[in-house]
């Protein structure tokens, strides 16, 4: 997570925006590591925070796309540091095996993260693909803009319930634990921002094809004022025969709006379109 303290410039194709000392502290406390955990930073920046968990968890092994910052970092890591340059929208299961052992990957691992706003979204999708790739994150602290926070605890019905709300909310609990005022980063972004907690787990309800369940909900969402039977032909041109007409599938009334829909009736629904679609 980016902190002040350092004459680094903030850069704004890296949506830089370093958070003051002092909310360090506020940060760390909902996170509360421990000295047995390993950590994944995303967005190591100037290195406060992350030289916060360093002093507190086992390992961390801290990602910061900007070179500059990376090198500065590597100058002052302790042994149990591990900075890697590089975007995390890159990273793969085989990046996290290269850096972290045998034993830490046997291990929950934890994540922090300075989220930049123009990829956060990608970013807790990154996440979620890797733990269902086998690697073992057992939660996520981040920090977002405070839109993107209302996104992930949104309840069905409101303006807010999404995409991201269903497809994070099918494999995490999600829990707002810390508001921070623009004034709390430097430069100060004009967004508000939250830090949200992740606690993941296997999908609740389970799917019988998560690929199904996943391009399901970003299709009816591109519809989402419209009736569920009308927002399914989005997804009807990859599935044919999903449904037709105002009926009721799965035991959901076609004239629904998709924003209506809990995840448990999303799940309801993929499955019975997989049963459709599978092969005779």
């Amino acid at each position: 997570m980016k902190t002040t303290g350092s004459a680094h410039r903030a850069r704004k194709r890296f949506g830089q925006h370093f958070l003051e000392p002092a909310w360090v502290d506020k940060v760390l406390r909902a996170i509360a590591p421990a000295s047995d955990q390993a950590f994944i930073e995303i967005g190591a920046g100037r290195g406060a925070m992350t030289r916060a968990l360093t002093a507190r968890a086992r390992r961390v092994v801290a990602f910061e796309i900007d070179r500059d910052l990376a090198a500065a970092l590597r100058q002052t890591a302790p042994t149990n540091l591990t900075v890697v340059e590089g975007d995390f929208l890159d990273v793969t299961p085989e990046t996290l095996q290269s850096v972290l052992t045998a034993g830490e990957l046997a291990q929950p691992i934890r994540v922090a993260g300075n989220l930049p706003y123009n990829v956060a979204s990608p970013i807790l999708f990154k996440l979620v693909d890797l733990r269902a790739a086998g690697i073992r994150l057992a939660d996520a602290h981040v920090m977002l803009q405070r839109e993107v926070a209302d996104r992930l605890v949104a309840t069905p019905g409101t303006g807010e319930y999404g995409v991201l709300t269903v497809l994070i909310g099918h494999v995490a609990g999600v829990e707002r634990v810390l508001a921070l005022p623009a004034g709390a980063f430097r430069p100060a972004p004009k967004v508000q921002s939250a830090v949200v907690r992740l606690q993941f787990h296997p999908p609740n309800p389970p799917v019988k094809d998560g690929r199904i369940f996943v391009d399901l909900v970003r299709a009816v969402f591109t519809r989402r004022r419209k009736t569920l039977a009308n927002a399914l032909l989005a997804f009807e041109r990859k599935r044919v025969g999903a449904f037709a007409g105002p009926k009721r599938l799965a035991g959901i009334d076609g004239r629904r709006r998709p924003e209506t829909l809990s995840i448990a009736e999303f799940a309801r629904l993929a499955d019975a379109i997989a049963e459709m679609t599978l092969p005779a």
